[in-house]
Parts: structure tokens; C-alpha cells; sequence
């Protein structure tokens, strides 16, 4: 039997791979649904190369078009975001891909753990917002958690047959991002097309984004507490330029186990996919004749700042985490529109921390008002 997989956007950078992985194995998987937020032409395309039961465009705005292209395909045609939070519990899906970024992957992605699906997780954004919920969620559902980010799917990979074993340190690499070596007047005239040239990996400008600023590493640093149940205090982060350790684990006597491979999120994906086996694939190998340097160094907290934030978020839970997020979607939407400068981001994150009311044991209710006032907040800050 193929395993049939939801892919919750499949015209972003996870879900194209998601597609690449799915092509390479027909006799394995089968896209089942497909959705987007607001690339309907891609979407088209997509649903007519791989015929899947459904699609969903977020945006209600593009369903006609999308209908129309689509009405010579048995495929039904579905928009709006109730929309993806219904497509995800049909009977015949086997598995979700969250792969859409930012918020707007949490209720859909709640949806398919309450229909008892497992997720493979590649949307940080739910468990940064909403860690201790969706923690909760998925044990009462008894639905697993398997984690697509390459982080994190290195730490999940270094605990197979590791049992009841102790962690002692999860340590996660990040590249450094293009600006590694700038300095703070350098970082300060840093232009959005600068930022959007990461040197190892190829992703979606916002994460490009984040990854730049090191948001992203905060968002993963956060994420590793949910996932594998460790403090704050046990999650160290190392500057590894050459991204070929993606991950490591140190246990209770000292060892340390890494997960080393090229940077290619298709691994991380078909690994999710697969679970506990492991298929035959095409990605690229390490060559161990160029691949003869490997460094590691600490991140600079003064330079990164974002960085620092979401470790302090992390520390006082509650909301903290969704005011950080929300705060950084807007800040990152107007340093690509020109509206900010690189270093202000971070400026306007905290700020928005300290202007917003704090909820210690929020609901998901609380998480909803909350996102909204920071968006809202953050908006004033910038104009």
C-alpha cells in the first residue's frame, strides 16, 4: 500500500522537495492532497503532474481560476482555511506534511493531530507558538511528532536505540548565515538582496530571512524543547559554516552523536516519510576529499541579537513565544518590502515583548488574541 500524503504547502521550498521525494519513490508514496496560500499557477501544475485526490488554495480570491484550470481532472477543488483544516482528517490520508510557513500552519496542523495523523514536521512556527498545546495534544491523540527540519530530524536520528537514555546537551548547528563575519556597522546598511543569499541552503525568502538574522536558530532552539523534552539551559547552538553536521546529542557519560550529510532537505523529508526505515535515494553524497574542514564556533549574541531573544522568550514560556514569532513575521515582512533595516528587526521584536500583556498558561484562545495584538502592535511600531 503507498502511503498517502497531505503535503500543507506544496508550492513552498519543503513541499517541492516533498514532491521530488514522493516522484523518486511511486511505488512508495502518493500526494493524496495538495495546498497553497497564494501560488495557484504552481498549484495547477503540481495537481496535473501528480493527479492527487484534492487541492486546497488558502487564498478564496484565486478558487475560480483554480477550478477552471483544474476542471478537466477528476481532482476535487476546495479554498480558505477552513478548507485545510477539513482536507487534513480524510479517512485516506496516512500522513501530513506541515510545510506551510509561519502561524498560519497551527490550526490545520492541530486538526490532523486531533484526526490522529502522524505530522512530519517542517513548520516551526506551531510548536514556537504553541509548544506545550500541541505537546499536549499530540500525547492525548496519541499522534506522533516526526520532525522535517534538518536540526532537528539529526537530533531525532541520533536518539534512534537510544531508549530511556539521558540527554544531557542537545547542540544544534547553524551555518552563520550569509553576514557570519559582519560587523555592526556593517550589519546596519545590510539590503534585502544581500540577505537573501543563503550560502548553503536553498529556502523561502522569509526563512532566508530568518536564517540571516538567526531568528531562525532561536525558532529551532525553541522548537528543540517541545520535541525532546529538554530545558532551555540544555540547548546550546554552534556556528558550523559548512553545514554538514546537522546536529548532535550529548549524553549523560559525555558521548556525543552527530548526524552528518550533505545540505539537502529531500534526506530530513524522506526520513520523515519512511520512519524508522530508511529508503534508497538519489541526494548527493559527502565527498570526503573536499569535504576535509570542519569548524565550529560560538554565535555571537550581541551581533545576532534575535537570537538572544527567543532564548529569554524561551525562559519565561507562556505567550512569549507567539509574541516573538508574530513580531518577527511583521518585522521580516517590512525589511523585505524596505521599511526597516536589518538591524532594527530585533529592535522591534523586543519592543513588542515588553509592550504586550504576558499570559502564563495561555489557551488556545489566548495564543489567537495574542498573535492579533502583536501584529497589531508591531505594525505601530514600524509606521
Amino acid at each position: 500500500m503507498k502511503k498517502q500524503i497531505a503535503i500543507l504547502g506544496s508550492t513552498g521550498s519543503i513541499g517541492t522537495q516533498a514532491l521530488q521525494v514522493i516522484e523518486e519513490h511511486p511505488d512508495l508514496y502518493e500526494a493524496y492532497v495538495l495546498t497553497a496560500n497564494n501560488r495557484v499557477e504552481l498549484l495547477i501544475e503540481q495537481a496535473r503532474k501528480f493527479q492527487p485526490e484534492a487541492v486546497v488554495i488558502a487564498n478564496e480570491a484565486k478558487y475560480g481560476q483554480l477550478k477552471e484550470a483544474l476542471a478537466d481532472l477528476p481532482v476535487k477543488v476546495y479554498a480558505g482555511r477552513e478548507a485545510l483544516c477539513q482536507v487534513v482528517t480524510d479517512q485516506q490520508v496516512d500522513m501530513v506534511l506541515t510545510a506551510m510557513v509561519g502561524y498560519a500552519g497551527l490550526q490545520p496542523t492541530m486538526a490532523a493531530i486531533k484526526a490522529h495523523k502522524p505530522i512530519a514536521l517542517a513548520n516551526k512556527e506551531t510548536l514556537v507558538v504553541a509548544g506545550e498545546l500541541i505537546n499536549e495534544l499530540a500525547h492525548v491523540n496519541r499522534t506522533p511528532i516526526l520532525p522535517v527540519d534538518s536540526e532537528h530530524s539529526a537530533v531525532f536520528q541520533c536518539l534512534a536505540g537510544e531508549g530511556n537514555n539521558a540527554i544531557e546537551k542537545v547542540i544544534l548547528t547553524a551555518s552563520g548565515g550569509p553576514f557570519r563575519t559582519f560587523s555592526r556597522e556593517q550589519l546596519a546598511h545590510v539590503t534585502k538582496e544581500q540577505a537573501l543569499k543563503h550560502p548553503n541552503w536553498s529556502m523561502g525568502s522569509k526563512i532566508t530571512i530568518d536564517s540571516a538574522s538567526m531568528m531562525n536558530k532561536g525558532f529551532e532552539v525553541m522548537e528543540a524543547k517541545w520535541l525532546f523534552g529538554v530545558k532551555p539551559e540544555q540547548i546550546e547552538v554552534v556556528v558550523h559554516p559548512q553545514s554538514i553536521v546537522h546536529s548532535m546529542v550529548q549524553f549523560a557519560d559525555g558521548a556525543i552523536k552527530a548526524q552528518l550529510g550533505m545540505p539537502d532537505m529531500r534526506l530530513p523529508i524522506q526520513y520523515a516519510f519512511s520512519y524508522p526505515e530508511r529508503k534508497q535515494a538519489s541526494f548527493p553524497r559527502i565527498d570526503w576529499r573536499q569535504c576535509n574542514t570542519l569548524t565550529f564556533e560560538e554565535p555571537d549574541v550581541d551581533r545576532f541579537r534575535n537570537l538572544a531573544l527567543a532564548y529569554e522568550a524561551l525562559h519565561r514560556g507562556g505567550n512569549m513565544p507567539c509574541i516573538v514569532n508574530a513580531a518577527n513575521e511583521v518585522a521580516v515582512e517590512a525589511f523585505l518590502h524596505d521599511q526597516v533595516g536589518f538591524l532594527a528587526m530585533s529592535d522591534i521584536i523586543e519592543q513588542a515583548m515588553a509592550r504586550m500583556a504576558f499570559i502564563a498558561k495561555p489557551t488556545y484562545e489566548d495564543y489567537v488574541q495574542t498573535d492579533r495584538e502583536t501584529r497589531s502592535i508591531t505594525h505601530e511600531l514600524i509606521h
